[in-house]
């Protein structure tokens, strides 16, 4: 009797565990985009149907496991093209219909590692990506420091240096358009410095530095 009792216990808690699998992954993240996320009228209007169509992802997870593969301290980044601003959806547009995607993953990540950082970056992205076209391996610098949020890759295809301080000129009448690509625990805007993909399989290149472009902050998930 006593066993009966038992397995029904270990069954309920191998699922609670299995599904916690997904809520345990933490980290920092930050992205630009080629438009102002922080805007008056004006701007944010000659920019909306030209601009925004590009951006950089990147993820930088402290620790956590997606359905048993262990990915801590391991470090994504997504370079992302669309045939329409990435954002527009937000302001009752439409959203764009093709969304590529080239992801750089840790070269530290194992094979099931990669494809785990891979369905991350898609999962977090909340269905933005539709086509991944590429996934590359390579060292991902994502530096944080108290004043700024700096990615990069070796090969310089792929830039982006955020200032943490947004000044802000009550004047200008600027607001927020946007939120973050991904749900964030904590997050803030920043200015990006530099912002720029120069790498092929996109069919765009872009660098649209200092703009109040970006955002940064913490995931949980």
């Amino acid at each position: 009797m006593k066993l009966a009792g038992i397995v029904p216990a270990v069954v309920v808690l191998t699922a609670v565990l299995s599904a916690g699998e997904r809520t345990r992954i933490t980290g920092e993240y930050v992205e630009a985009r080629t438009a102002e996320v922080f805007a008056g009228g004006c701007i944010m209007n000659s920019e909306a149907e030209t601009m925004g169509r590009q951006a950089i992802m990147a993820w930088k997870i402290t620790s956590g496991s997606l359905d048993g593969v262990v990915l801590d301290r391991l470090t994504v980044a997504a370079a992302v093209a669309g045939d329409r601003n990435l954002g527009m959806r937000e302001m009752g547009g439409e959203e764009p219909t093709a969304v590529k995607a080239i992801i750089t993953v840790d070269p530290r990540a194992n094979a099931a590692q990669r494809l785990a950082l891979v369905r991350l970056v898609r999962e977090l992205s909340r269905g933005l990506i539709t086509d991944v076209v590429r996934v590359d391996t390579a060292a991902v610098t994502f530096a944080t420091t108290q004043n700024y949020v700096e990615v990069s890759v070796p090969d310089q295809s792929m830039q982006l240096t955020v200032n943490k301080e947004m000044k802000h000129d009550p004047s200008c009448g600027a607001m927020q358009w946007f939120k973050p690509f991904t749900v964030l625990t904590q997050s803030a805007m920043g200015v990006a410095e530099a912002h720029s993909f120069s790498g092929q399989g996109l069919g765009t290149k872009w660098s649209a530095p200092d703009k109040r472009s970006a955002f940064y902050g913490t995931f949980a998930y």
